[in-house]
Parts: structure tokens; C-alpha cells; sequence
């Protein structure tokens, strides 16, 4: 699920230029799932709280691409030091404390899988809904509102959407890590490809890759599953930009090469010498 929904949302995360903003809505993340830690609640609804609190602030004080960014730089800080004290006053398990950063899969039991379920399917849903339009803003944002596409509703909406993933994904690669299921398939993909509709296939055939590959390889030691994840989504990012850099470069010796017939051509130093 997780995967399906990192690859889907991390294509208009980088069509958007908002990687900045899902690290720093996942501070506020952390801090919110620390503190339903530290009252005893659900650890999943004190993330999805602090999410969406993220998003709304983004949204609503960040206009521009600058004054979004000076948002973000006040709120990681603040999120991250409320986090840490949050789990400084909390007096339970350590584990509980660690896996809030670096993930730990084995605490979602039966009932928060079923809340993740529902609350992806529910993304996917309003992702489909507002996908043409959400397109259009994000490629050529003032030719959409020019049509009459309401960009503003469609930026606070993917905020909104962002800051729901972003709580999701901690519970598997944790706060400090979830840059490796949002950005880095699609960013994977875009190295490939500029097709938007085969970025989008590679984008969450990269992310289901690289969480469920981090699980099969996390059940016979005990590290947490995080480190397998980020490693194998930096091992399709590796790759893919090696295959872009070579097909670049490849396409650029085929326009060097004269065609049949024609004389060599020479670049000017070549002339020169």
C-alpha cells in the first residue's frame, strides 16, 4: 500500500518541487505521533494530526515557492524539538522511541493496518479525482489559472494529500527516512524516462520494489526494515541515473556522427588545431 501510494503521490511531489516540504511535514509528523506516544492514544492518529496540521500551515502561509520554503525551515525545528521532548517525558519501551525514527513495522497490528488501508485507499481516491487538473497546475500553473483551474485549491488539496502519506510512511521507514518512499522512485523515474504516464508506472513500480524487497530482507535479522528500504531505493536511483547519463550521452555521439555520405564534422577547437 505503501508503496503503491509513495510512488503515486512522489511523481507530483517532484512535478511540484516540494521535497523540502515532505521532510518538513514529517517533523511535524513525528512530533504529533510523539506526543499521542507520550498521552497514551493512538500513535497513527497523533501522526496523521500532525501531518495535516503541517499541510494546512504550508498551504495557507506559503504563496510562493520562497516563502514556502522559510515556512518549512521554522516548522522542522519546531516539530522535531517538540518530538524529542515528547519522547524525553515518555517513560515506556525504547523501541517505541526508536522506531518513531527509523520505522518499525512489527508494532502496526491489525487495527492500524486497517486504518492505513482505508486512509490510502481514501488518497488514491482523491488523487484520481483531481488528477488532470492537478496535472495541468503543476506543469504550467499560470496557463491553468488563466483557464480558470483553481490552482490555489489544488495546492492546499496536495498539501493535504502529501501530509497524509507522509503519516503513513513513518510507521514503516520512520520521520527521519520517509524522503526514500515519497522523492526517491520518482525521482528514479524521471532519470529514465519523460514520459509522464511511464513515470508515473516506473515511480511505483520503484517504491513497491523498494519496500516490499526492505521487508523480505528485514525477516531474517534485526535491524528495523528502514535501512533496507532507503538502500535499495538509492540502488534504483543509482541505476536509473547511470541509464539516463548513458542513453544522454549515447543520443549526443549519434548528432556528432556524420550521416552517410556527409563529411566528418569538426567541432571549432578541432578546426582550430
Amino acid at each position: 500500500m505503501l508503496g503503491l501510494l509513495g510512488g503515486l503521490v512522489g511523481t507530483f511531489v517532484m512535478k511540484r518541487d516540494l521535497a523540502f516540504a515532505v521532510h518538513g511535514i514529517s517533523e511535524l509528523s513525528f512530533a504529533g505521533a510523539a506526543f499521542a506516544l507520550l498521552l497514551g492514544a493512538d500513535v497513527v492518529l497523533g501522526s496523521l494530526a500532525g501531518s495535516v496540521v503541517a499541510a494546512l500551515v504550508i498551504a495557507l502561509m506559503g504563496g510562493r515557492a520562497r516563502e514556502k520554503n522559510s515556512v518549512i525551515g521554522v516548522l522542522m525545528p519546531f516539530g522535531l524539538g517538540l518530538g524529542i521532548l515528547c519522547l524525553a517525558l515518555y517513560e515506556g519501551r525504547a523501541a517505541n522511541k526508536f522506531g518513531l525514527l527509523t520505522g518499525q513495522i512489527v508494532a502496526v497490528d491489525t487495527v492500524q493496518l486497517q486504518l492505513l488501508a482505508v486512509t490510502a485507499l481514501a488518497v488514491v481516491l482523491a488523487l484520481a479525482v483531481i488528477w488532470r487538473p492537478l496535472t495541468f497546475a503543476s506543469v504550467d500553473p499560470e496557463m491553468a489559472h488563466a483557464r480558470g483551474v483553481p490552482v490555489r485549491g489544488l495546492s492546499i488539496a496536495f498539501l493535504l494529500i502529501l501530509g497524509v502519506s507522509v503519516a503513513l510512511s513513518i510507521h514503516v521507514v520512520g520521520a527521519l527516512l520517509v524522503l526514500a518512499l515519497l522523492i526517491t522512485p520518482a525521482a528514479a523515474a524521471l532519470k529514465v524516462t519523460s514520459s509522464p504516464r511511464l513515470v508515473l508506472v516506473l515511480s511505483v513500480v520503484f517504491a513497491v520494489a523498494a519496500t516490499v524487497g526492505g521487508i523480505l530482507l528485514a525477516l531474517g535479522g534485526r535491524l528495523p526494515i528502514s535501512p533496507y528500504i532507503t538502500t535499495l531505493s538509492f540502488l534504483i536511483y543509482a541505476v536509473s541515473a547511470s541509464i539516463g547519463w548513458y542513453r544522454r550521452r549515447r543520443a549526443l555521439n549519434g548528432r556528432l556522427q556524420p550521416a552517410p555520405g556527409e563529411p566528418q564534422r569538426t567541432t571549432p577547437v578541432a578546426a582550430s588545431r
